[in-house]
Parts: structure tokens; sequence; C-alpha cells
């Protein structure tokens, strides 16, 4: 089997939970870290991409050159129509190869959220079964409309498209399905600057606590959704 390419673009947004699952199932990831690695230029030789998150936006791409040929990539994955998953930026990069406008929210969203299932992401294949409101880990600011042909499936109060489908098997989820106890940690100190930025709305301190009351469902519903995109793959 062809392996699954994992783009990764700064180091501590990993795969997080995926990686236990897919090792699990037998799949090889294919890492490539956009910050010191060439992008593929085709995705003839994957069975599946995984695309993690960033600080990074998708419109800096003169700050960031490796984000036009991302975009290029994934939109060949969309011809090609093999299953993909982005999270977070992952999926703004997604949605942006879809056709949709990617750019700034009116505030970001830092710590735990609750999101809603559409009627369609009720009865979606990866999702369905699952409770329609449950809280998932967030960090982000930007958004992204719905691109044409795709499908809203899940939004928050904040943010209405938090995941959407296109085709049979792209998912882009824009919360952190991935995390465990310790990255949350981690990504407070990597990101401490950011969250004095925002201290007059996100109280680190209060994501830090809320972090043991939701965690352990959330790696639940991840282990379901994990294994579900696994099943799409050839």
């Amino acid at each position: 089997m062809k392996p699954i390419l994992v783009i990764q673009h700064v180091e501590h947004e990993g795969l997080g939970t995926i990686e236990d699952i897919l090792l699990k199932r037998g799949f090889l990831p294919d890492f490539v870290n956009t910050s010191k690695d060439s992008l593929p230029k085709t995705t003839d030789d994957y069975s599946a991409i995984i695309i993690m998150g960033g600080p990074m936006g998708v419109y800096e791409s003169q700050k960031y050159p490796f984000i036009d040929d991302e975009i290029r990539l994934l939109k060949n994955g969309l011809i090609k129509e093999i299953p993909m998953l982005g999270i977070c930026l992952g999926a703004q990069l997604i949605a942006k190869a879809a056709g949709a406008d990617v750019y700034k929210g009116k505030k970001k969203e830092i710590g735990w959220y609750k999101i809603s299932l559409t009627n369609d992401g009720k009865m979606d294949e990866l999702f369905k079964g699952l409770p329609d409101d449950w809280t998932v880990f967030q960090w982000h600011g930007d958004t992204f409309d719905i691109p044409d042909g795709c499908r809203c499936l899940a939004s928050s109060d904040l943010f209405p498209n938090q995941i959407i489908k296109a085709g049979k098997n792209v998912y882009s989820l824009q919360f952190h399905l991935e995390v465990t106890g310790d990255m949350v940690k981690e990504w407070i100190d990597v990101n401490n600057e950011e969250l004095k930025s925002v201290k007059d709305y996100i109280d680190a301190k209060k994501i830090i606590e809320e972090t043991p009351m939701f965690i352990k469902k959330l790696n639940t519903y991840g282990e379901i959704i994990f294994n579900r995109f696994f099943d799409l793959i050839d």
C-alpha cells in the first residue's frame, strides 16, 4: 500500500492521537515538514494526505512560499479524489484549494468550545452516531467560506464552518481533534505571546483547568472519526 503523506508546518503541531491509530491500522506515514522539506509535485505516490495546523495564514504566501505549492498539491488531490484530512490550517488550505476564500475572523477561538453537527453532519459516515453537540479544542483566528459543491457538517457560535466535506472523501476540520493533554500544555507555553495579545477575552488558566474535563471524550470521538477516515483508504 502507498504511504500516507503527512504535511506538518511547525514542530509542535504533529499527528497527536492520529499517529497511534495510523500505525495500528498498518499505514506508513511519510512526513514532510514545510519549514525544511520540499513538497511532492503530485499525489500519485500516496494513498491519502493529512495536513496539520500551523500559525501562518493561507493568504501569507509571500512570507511562506510553500503555501502556493501546497495549494497546488491539494488541488491535485481533489482532482484525483484521494482521501484527505485537513486540521486547522490544513482545513483552510483544503478550502482554498477547493476555491473558497480564507480570511481573518472577527476574534480568535482558542480553548474549549462547543460545536454542533448540521443535518448533513449527523448523516455523514465519519460522524453518524456521535452526539449532536460536543466540545472540541480550538486554536485559530482565521476562517473560510464553503467552497462550491462542498457541504458544511458542523458549526460553532463564533465560526459557522467548523467541518466541511469536499466530494466523497475529503474532510476539513477547523478544530484540533488530535490533541492530547500534554499537547495543550505545550501549545500554551509555545504560544504564550499570542495568548497575551488576547488576554482580554481568552484565559489560558481556564483552558488548562478545562482540559481534564473534555480531553478524554475528545480522544474517544477522535479514535472513532480517525478510524472511519482510514476506512476510506483503498
